[in-house]
Parts: C-alpha cells; sequence; structure tokens
C-alpha cells in the first residue's frame, strides 16, 4: 500500500466515534449532572442554578477535549450535559417568577418599564416561561444533538466529520459561557407561603373614621444620630450646620434619645419599618441589589440578592404583611416618594406592598441602574436618568412630588399615609445648586440643610390645609453614617452592631393628639424603642381595629392576631408615661443587632433591683472583694444609685472597630448603655451573673429564630 494512502487511512481511522463505553470518569460526571437535575428539582434555589451552569461549562470543555484530542464523543458528558440542562429549564419554567428572558432583552442596561413590557416583570404565565427558557436553554441542547446525530449518522469523511464536531463543540464552550449571563435567576422563593394569613388580616381590617390622623413617616438614609442641630446641641456640642424643621418635631413633640434601628445597614431597616418584624423574617438581611446590570455582563439575572439573600428572595416577600397594606385596608390613601430600596420587579414593587403610588427609584443611588420612576398598580415608567441620573435636583423632585401628592389626597379628605425616605446623605451625596457650598460643612452639610428647607416647605403646606396638627409625623434614619456624618461620641458606624450603627435621631410630633394633658411637645423619653416597634405604634395611636374570631372591633389589630408574630411592640406605653419609669424592652423582648443573619448583640431594660439581686453572693468569691466591699456598695455606685431602670448590651465576639488594632476581637462583652453609651467600658468581670443572663437570652434568641425562622404561627396552618 502506498504511502498516501496509508496517510488516508490513519485519518478515516482517527474520525470522531461515539462511545458509550462505562468508564469511571463519564460515568462520574453523569452521576454528578443526574445530581444537579435532582436538587434543582428538590431544593429549587437559584444556587443550584449557578452550580449547574458551571458543571455545564466544564462538561462542554470535557466534551471539547475528547473530541478534539481522543477523536471521541463521550455519551455520558452528552447525558449529564443534557440532564443539567433540561433540570434547569423546567424548574425556571414551573418556577420562575417573570417571562425568564434572562439578560437577552435590552441588556439590563436601562431598566424595563412595565407599562410597555408587563410579561418581563414579574407577570409571566406558563407559555411566556416556556417560550423564555427554550430561547435561553435551547441552544446548547441542539448543539448536544447536532453533535450527537453528526457523529451516529453522517457518513462525511473523517477529515471533515472531526472538524465539524469539534466545531460545534468548541460552540457549546461558547454557549455554555453565554448562558451563566444569561441564564433567568428571577425565580419565585422558596419559602412557607403565609399568604393565606395575609389575605385574612387584610380582609378584616375595619375602615377608620375621616377624621383619624394621618400620617407622615419621614426617613433619612444614612444619617448619623448626631447629624440634627437638635441633637447636636443636646450632646453639648455646637451644631456644623442648622436643622430648624427637623428641630421642630422634637421641640414641639416627642425625642426618643435612646431609639434604634433593626439593622445596621439600609434594605434591612427598611424591611423592619415596613413589617415590624426583624429581617431575617424575611430572608432580608442585607442590602438589596438591582435585578438589572448588577454586575455586568449578568444583567437582568444577578446571582446577590437571590444568593446573598437566600431562598430566591429578591425583595420584601408579598406574603409579607405591610405597614402600607394595613393602613390601605383601614381606608387611608397611601403614597411612597424617594427611595425603596426592597425590591423591583413583581410582588417586591412598593405598588404590590400598600402603596397606591410610587415616585423615586427602586435602588440606592449609587448603583445602576439608577432612574426616577412613577408607578401604580405594579407597574412603573421610567421618568427620569437611568445610569447616570444627575441627582443633584433630587430633593426638590421628590419634595415636588410628595407635595402635589398630599394636596391631592387632602382635596379628597381621606387621611394619608405617606411614606417619604429620602435617598440622603447616602453616598454619593448631592445637594441641589442653590445649596451648594452654602453651608461651609461641604456638601453632606449642604445635601442635609437642602432636605431641611425643602421638609419645611412641606411643613408650611401642610399648615396652610390646615392639616398639620392632625398629622402624626414621625423623623428617624435607616441606619448610622458610613463615610461622612456625625454620631455624636458612639461606637462604629454604619454596617456595625456597634451603637453608630443602630442608634438614631427619633422624634414624633402629633399636636392634636399628644399636645396637650401632660403630653405636650418637647419631651425626651430615654427608654429604648427600635424601627420594628414604629408599625405597631402607628397602629395603635390610629385607632386600627379588626375582627378577630367573634370580636369585631380588637383594638391595636396586628397581623399578629392571625398567623404571624410581630417582633415590635407598641411605643405607646411610653408615649403615654409621663414619669419615664415605663420600659417595654426586656429580656422577653431585647433589642437585636443582627449582621448576615446572625445575632451579634442583645440589649435590653431590668430595673435597679434586679441588678442587685445578680451580684448576690459575688463578693465572697470575687477577686476584687477588697475593692467591691459588699452588695450594698454596688447600690451606691453613682450609674446604679441614680437609675431606677439599666439598658445593658452583651456582644458575644465581634470586631474591633479600631483598624489599627485589627486582630483584637471583642468577646463576652457587657455593657451598661445607661452611663456608657460610647460602648468604652467592659463590665463583665464586675457583672457577672447578669452578664451571663444576658449571654443566655442571645442563646435563646438564637435558637428561636432557627426553630421558626418566619415567626409562623403553624396552628393556624394546620387548622
Amino acid at each position: 500500500m502506498s504511502e498516501e494512502f496509508e496517510t488516508l487511512d490513519k485519518k478515516e481511522y482517527r474520525a470522531v466515534t461515539l462511545d458509550m463505553a462505562k468508564k469511571v470518569l463519564p460515568l462520574l460526571v453523569l452521576s454528578i449532572g443526574v445530581l444537579i437535575m435532582l436538587l434543582q428539582w428538590i431544593i429549587g434555589l437559584n444556587i443550584v442554578i449557578l452550580i449547574g451552569a458551571i458543571y455545564m461549562m466544564i462538561c462542554a470543555v470535557l466534551i471539547t477535549l475528547g473530541v478534539t484530542v481522543k477523536r471521541k464523543l463521550y455519551l455520558w458528558f452528552l447525558v449529564g450535559y443534557i440532564a443539567v440542562n433540561f433540570g434547569i429549564a423546567t424548574f425556571c419554567i414551573f418556577n420562575g417568577a417573570d417571562a425568564g428572558w434572562g439578560a437577552l432583552i435590552d441588556n439590563g442596561h436601562t431598566g424595563f418599564i412595565t407599562s410597555e413590557h408587563p410579561l418581563w416583570q414579574g407577570e409571566g404565565n406558563f407559555w411566556t416561561r416556556l417560550a423564555g427558557n427554550i430561547i435561553i436553554c435551547g441552544p446548547t441542547f441542539l448543539l448536544i444533538l447536532a453533535m450527537f446525530l453528526i457523529v451516529l449518522k453522517a457518513k462525511w469523511a473523517g477529515k471533515l466529520k472531526t472538524a465539524i464536531t469539534s466545531t460545534i463543540s468548541v460552540m457549546l464552550i461558547g454557549m455554555s459561557v453565554f448562558f451563566v449571563f444569561t441564564v433567568n435567576l428571577r425565580n419565585n422563593p422558596k419559602v412557607f407561603d403565609m399568604s393565606k394569613g395575609h389575605d385574612e388580616y387584610l380582609n378584616n381590617v375595619n375602615k377608620v373614621s375621616s377624621d383619624s390622623p394621618n400620617v407622615l413617616i419621614i426617613l433619612m438614609d444614612d444619617l448619623g444620630y448626631g447629624d440634627t442641630s437638635y441633637n447636636a446641641r443636646k450632646a453639648g456640642m455646637t451644631p456644623a450646620y442648622e436643622t430648624p424643621n427637623i428641630d421642630s418635631i422634637a421641640e414641639n413633640g416627642i425625642d426618643f434619645d435612646n431609639f434604634y434601628s433593626s439593622y445596621s445597614v439600609c434594605s434591612p431597616a427598611r424591611f423592619s419599618l415596613m413589617t415590624g418584624r426583624y429581617p431575617y423574617r424575611g430572608y432580608a438581611d442585607n442590602v438589596m441589589y438591582p435585578t438589572v446590570n448588577t454586575f455586568a455582563p449578568f444583567a437582568a439575572t444577578r446571582v446577590y440578592n437571590s444568593i446573598e439573600l437566600g431562598a430566591n428572595v429578591d425583595g420584601v416577600l408579598g406574603d409579607e404583611v405591610t405597614i402600607a397594606e394595613t393602613f390601605k385596608a383601614a381606608g387611608y390613601n397611601t403614597g411612597a416618594f424617594g427611595k425603596w430600596h426592597l425590591g423591583d420587579y413583581g410582588q417586591y414593587l412598593p405598588t404590590n406592598q400598600g402603596f397606591d403610588y410610587f415616585y423615586g427609584s427602586h435602588h440606592v443611588n449609587d448603583m445602576t441602574p439608577f432612574y426616577h420612576a412613577t408607578e401604580t398598580g405594579g407597574s412603573y415608567e421610567i421618568v427620569k436618568g437611568t445610569d447616570s441620573l444627575d441627582q443633584s435636583d433630587a430633593t426638590k423632585l421628590i419634595h415636588d412630588e410628595i407635595s402635589s401628592w398630599l394636596d391631592a389626597q387632602i382635596n379628597d379628605d381621606n387621611p394619608f399615609f405617606a411614606y417619604y425616605a429620602s435617598p440622603w446623605p447616602h453616598a454619593p451625596v448631592y445637594a441641589g445648586y442653590d445649596f451648594q457650598g452654602t453651608t461651609g460643612g461641604g456638601i453632606y452639610a449642604d445635601c442635609v440643610t437642602e432636605f431641611d428647607y425643602y421638609l419645611g416647605e412641606l411643613f408650611t403646606m401642610l399648615k396652610d390645609r390646615g392639616v398639620f396638627d392632625d398629622t402624626i409625623i414621625v423623623f428617624t434614619s435607616d441606619n448610622g453614617p458610613a463615610l461622612q456624618g456625625s454620631t455624636n461620641e458612639l461606637r462604629g458606624g454604619k454596617y456595625s452592631a456597634y451603637n453608630a450603627g443602630q442608634k438614631l435621631p427619633f422624634y414624633i410630633q402629633w399636636n392634636n393628639g399628644w399636645g396637650a394633658d401632660g403630653l405636650q411637645g418637647g419631651r425626651t423619653i430615654e427608654q429604648i424603642a427600635t424601627l420594628v416597634d414604629l408599625y405597631p405604634t402607628l397602629v395603635e395611636a390610629c385607632g386600627i381595629t379588626g375582627k378577630v374570631g367573634d370580636n369585631l372591633a380588637k383594638a391595636v389589630y396586628m397581623p399578629s392576631d392571625v398567623d404571624r408574630e410581630i417582633d415590635g411592640l407598641s411605643m405607646m406605653p411610653l408615649i403615654n408615661d409621663t414619669t419615664n419609669t415605663v420600659f417595654i424592652h426586656d429580656k422577653d423582648h431585647p433589642i437585636l443587632h443582627m449582621k448576615r443573619e446572625k445575632v451579634q448583640a442583645i440589649q435590653y431594660t431590668v430595673t435597679k433591683e434586679h441588678v442587685l439581686e445578680s451580684v448576690t453572693g459575688y463578693v465572697a468569691s470575687s477577686t476584687h472583694a477588697s475593692q467591691i466591699g459588699n452588695e450594698a456598695d454596688y447600690a451606691e455606685m453613682s450609674f446604679i444609685k441614680n437609675n431606677d431602670l439599666l439598658t445593658w448590651k452583651y456582644i458575644k465576639q465581634y470586631k474591633n472597630d479600631n483598624p489599627e488594632f485589627f486582630d483584637k476581637t471583642r468577646k463576652n462583652w457587657f455593657m451598661c448603655l445607661t452611663d456608657d453609651t460610647s460602648e468604652s467600658y467592659q463590665r463583665a468581670d464586675v457583672f457577672p451573673d447578669l452578664c451571663k443572663e444576658y449571654a443566655d437570652t442571645m442563646e435563646q434568641v438564637k435558637q428561636n429564630l432557627k426553630d421558626n425562622r418566619r415567626a409562623i404561627k403553624y396552628d393556624y396552618y394546620n387548622k
């Protein structure tokens, strides 16, 4: 045989063939693929989708290596790849939260306008999800099928068959990478469905009378405890700038001097305000990112929310009962203005969470895309900006919208519930052109000053329309400051378990409700309260009742009367108490400091007698006995002697806030906040039994959260 024919025979011999042998590696890859498919169906979490997408890339590489190096198309690689692809596609078709188009629409840069594209924003049905997921998952399946048929059926010469199969296998790698960036991660949450109780509660809320007080909640973003001139002066400091209109709420109302957020970062704190529950209840334990272009090129199918938050959650769940839903059910007109930051599609949108109208941004102002939108009925339209929105006029834009809306509600003669969530002074900080450089305190001071000015304009409008005195006005922040801002003497800052992360200015004013009869303005309440307390407080203050069993008008009607626990407590006992001897947050209801689903610290109040009882028997065994003396000496300690109630805080273990000593950790740290608001002194060795009580309480809190994360009353669902 000639050399030419020998060469042709060798090339023909090296043509790609189908390998069905039961070899270790192909069978192992197949087993992993089948396992991922089953886990996708059983667990149903987006993290499994991502694992599956990575598996598909690896499998595509193995297929390509087999074709190009071994000249073999391994059947079990193909079957494993198809199994994972099929598992992802079927899960998204049946469990998807939208039409399933992934990142194919609009490149995710400008956001979706729901009024034009409703099926892309949480309104997909089975057929649209089927079409969308076929478009995303179909190409890789077709490439697999093409390779299989070519190798099995094609009668082409070996060189051509090998070249075509190799080309398709390389294309499969590319499509598998593309699949990672386009796979649909908008899927319905895998949580216990509490919709039954949600609906029953709202259906049984009684309508309030037309003379019920209005509500205006003013929520700042990253404003520190010392960032109002009122709080600065209260601490004996000279304010860097003036906030006379914010201050007027405290001066004419009530100042809660020890008020805490329920989380030290934006989205979780807002969840607490909306639901009266700690964010852990709703898988809302971290900042929520846009579902469009969180990390380019992931576009609309970003991984952050549903992986970081868990359970495929993208915002405040639709089966949570929000304060807006309660007030709407009670007959209030409801509006939200400014920053939402609790989800941007479907069930998570503000007008699907109890608000009749929304104007502002769904996201925080350092994220892209960033826009202002108007929204009604779960459908929004972008009206200003996208990626490069100039935020200098944001305060005026939001002010104009809320002023116009309030004016319309007053004309309606219905009580209103307005949620005014300013985006300021969250970084990047902006101020209107007329306010830039006016304070000498920099852009931060200019920004807050501008907000205060327009707040004064809003108050003037309410006074001119005759509704100011019968409006409950609440002013606070979501958490402490980050890069700029004043904490006064507090330790730490935003996103920390120290006081500066959660201790906030909190002022509340209601002239017609608390302006007389011993509850006149200018009061300061020293006892601790927290953001989850606002919901039950306003429900009680506004007299919202509801049907519970045969009781047609239960006072202070809350979702806890139906199917879930509410973590918050009404602050009305504190407001109604003029002796400053009542407290609500005790051992059974501690204030929590959490981060990333973990309880980092707890605090609650005890009586002086309880403190003294805890040190009985301590002296005899104490190494400090000669210094401390006996129990009577504890009673003479000034911070105990001068306070009938004392608030303590326990940190099990937390990092040092001094970056120069980053390797140091505070462990078993016990502080008395009554005389040590800066958390400067460790007292575990002086009050060991009381410290142990707090440590044990923390462990019990953690166990309770673990045992029933969503605080569900299972008896309700099992009856």
